[in-house]
This record gives structure tokens, sequence and C-alpha cells, in this order.
């Protein structure tokens, strides 16, 4: 089924612990139950299967792409491990990142890798405040590029400041699609088939009825 790799997902990222549970305070001030950190995919390993997992999510959402981009910090490995995995499968894909500060000397500019042209595709780990997206379209299109959707590792499917979520505000400010690997409904199935997860199950499901959002279709 389309969704195994999902729920395989899940597994993997509780079993190393990037995907936690217990009580963490989110930059909104809220405390979540469950906290996914993505920088703790750090070996790699970990980080060859994070890429595939990518690599699967991009191609089930059938994007139409010509080059990836990593937004820095955390975008530029990922950007790069996709890039490898996708080759692995068949696809050979240029990339690009870019710096917080632009070079004044050597080759210059903010932008490194293959130029920015033609449908990118955004790659990073979350969208929490949609800052590194904004920053990133507002990077594609002064190249002349376009800006194909945005692919994360987890949606949390969370409401930001107002009734949207954070992924919703970036797919109707924006009009681009945003893919995950996984969504917070994945991790609801994932520990609803684990009794020992019961209490954070519980736990998820009362933070959900006071912050989610519905679906992201």
């Amino acid at each position: 089924m389309a969704d195994d790799f999902r729920q395989e997902f899940i597994r993997f990222a509780i079993a190393t612990g990037v995907l936690r549970f217990g009580e963490y305070r989110t930059k909104a001030g809220r405390l979540s139950p469950y906290f996914f950190d993505a920088g703790l995919f750090h070996d790699g390993a970990s980080l060859k299967a994070l890429s595939g997992f990518y690599a699967k999510a991009i191609r089930e959402s059938g994007v139409a792409f010509d080059m990836l981009f990593g937004p820095a910090y955390k975008g530029i490995p990922l950007a790069a491990a996709v890039a490898i995995a996708l080759a692995d499968a068949g696809r050979n894909t240029p990339y690009s990142y870019n710096r917080k500060e632009e070079k004044d000397h050597g080759e210059g500019g903010s932008i490194v890798g293959a130029r920015l042209a033609g449908r990118v595709l955004i790659v990073d780990d979350v969208i929490s405040a949609g800052t590194s997206v904004r920053g990133s379209v507002n990077l594609i299109r002064g190249s002349n590029a376009i800006p194909a959707a945005v692919v994360i590792a987890l949606d949390r499917m969370e409401r930001g400041a107002g009734e949207l979520s954070a992924v919703q505000e970036v797919q109707r400010g924006y009009n681009i699609p945003v893919v995950s690997i996984a969504t917070l409904d994945d991790l609801v199935r994932c520990l609803a088939s684990d009794p020992e997860r019961a209490a954070s199950l519980e736990a998820i499901r009362r933070y959900r009825e006071q912050y989610g959002v519905g679906t992201h279709d």
C-alpha cells in the first residue's frame, strides 16, 4: 500500500529518537506531547534512509519539478541527500542551496550549486512559521524560476496564529502544494497500533482537539 512507507517512516523516526514523546514547549508556547527534530538524523545511515523516504513521497505526489533547492541551513544536507536518492532511483536532478549571507568574492552571490531555473522543488524539514519558505520563494522567483512545491518530513497539522496551519498558509499564500512524508494522521495511526503507546496517543488526541486543524488535502 502507498501508505506503508509513511508508517515505516514514523516507526523509523521513533526508533532513531528523532520523534520523542513527553512534554515539550513549542515556539508558540504550547506544551506539545511530542517533539520531532530532523537535526537528529545526523549520521550517514539515518540520512540515507531519510532521503529515501523523501524520494518516495516526492514520486508519489506526482509534483512536476526540474531541480531541488535546500534553504539554509537544515535544507542544505536534505537537498543534497534527496538528489542522491533520486539519482539512485534513476532520476538525476540538479540541486542548489543558499547562503545566509551573500558572498562578495570568488563566484559571489547567495546561491551555491545549480542555477535556479525551471520548476524548483524546495526541500526542508518542517514548516513552522513559514519564514524559510517565504525566503526560498522570493529567491526562486527573483531568479525567474518557478517554485513548484515544498516537501517536508512531518506535517504537524496544527494551527498557527490563526485558524490555518503553517502548511495551509503556505499552500494558500503561495499557491503551491506542500508534500510531506508523513502527517499527524499517520502518527496517530501508528500509535494506535501499539498498545504500549496508549498514553502518548491519548495525550496527542487531547492536544489535537485543542490546537489541531483538519485535513490538508
